[in-house]
């Protein structure tokens, strides 16, 4: 739920200001603030980070699980000042190590995976998919852990996500940005 729209945007020196013991997300300096995750998201977030881990071990890229802030800068803006989104997705894998630093990663991301719950799923859907999308994250996946559904979207010549490519819990994820790499549903989902 997003705090009074009367305030000032907050930015991600704001955001290093909030209790440590909260999860915030901010959007176009809005901040919300995050539930605990059910233990099915977990479940899902543990099975998907070590298949992408496994695969990625020795290679340049790297995965993390929230809580492992991504902030994306609009334009040429400080780190302090960011506001466009500074967000905790459950998955993220990056490719340029030389912008890790401090709580996260700083730019645009090779694929985000977010599980939704109830009190995210609009964000992750509607506020989060445009965001990405305009980023240029490649690849983008809503997983929805109540009814064993994953939508892979992939980023277009034309800069847009084109239609999602839906799987089940029985289906096998071939990554788009990385051929050779297949994620198991099944165990994903074995919960």
């Amino acid at each position: 739920m997003p705090l009074s729209q009367e305030r000032k945007k907050c930015t991600y020196g704001d955001y290093l200001k909030f209790l440590s013991d909260e999860r915030w997300e901010i959007i176009d300096g809005i901040p919300y603030m995050q539930s605990a995750p059910t233990w099915q998201h977990q479940a899902v977030s543990v099975q998907l980070a070590s298949q992408f881990n496994g695969y990625l071990k020795g290679k340049p890229c790297r995965v993390f699980a929230a809580p492992f802030d991504l902030c994306i800068p609009e334009l040429d803006e400080s780190d302090e000042e960011i506001t466009n989104i500074i967000s905790q997705p459950d998955i993220v894998v990056v490719c340029d190590e030389n912008k890790l630093r401090k709580t996260g990663y700083f730019g645009v991301p090779s694929l985000i995976v977010e599980i939704t719950s109830p009190s995210t799923a609009r964000n992750d859907k509607l506020f989060k998919f445009n965001k990405f999308e305009k980023a240029g994250v490649k690849e983008y996946w809503i997983v929805e852990p109540d009814i064993h559904l994953v939508s892979v979207f992939i980023l277009q010549n034309n800069n847009r996500y084109g239609r999602p490519e839906i799987y089940i819990e029985t289906d096998n994820v071939k990554v788009s940005i990385f051929p050779d790499l297949v994620i198991e549903l099944s165990t994903v989902f074995d919960f």
